[in-house]
């Protein structure tokens, strides 16, 4: 595993998170010689999801969905 310093990741941020997206290999950050963070790159998705539409086909429709949930004797503020 590639080790760079602090003070050189901090200089060249975006190149290191760049390099290690493309190569895949992580890059430990050290201060004076000891491990302070693992840059590594993201998991891979096996099946990428599609959001819109996802729950499609998942709900059942099992009652009368326009009409109110409750009676209209309920409300108070119906009775006046």
């Amino acid at each position: 595993m590639e080790e760079i310093a602090i003070s050189k990741f901090k200089a060249t941020c975006l190149a290191v998170l760049e390099k290690v997206r493309k190569t895949g290999k992580p890059v430990l950050v050290t201060r004076f010689g000891k491990p302070v963070a693992e840059v590594i790159p993201p998991p891979v998705k096996e099946h990428p999801t599609r959001e819109l539409g996802a729950l499609r086909r998942t709900a059942r429709i099992t009652g009368d969905i326009v009409s109110p949930a409750s009676d209209e004797d309920d409300w108070e503020v119906l009775r006046s």
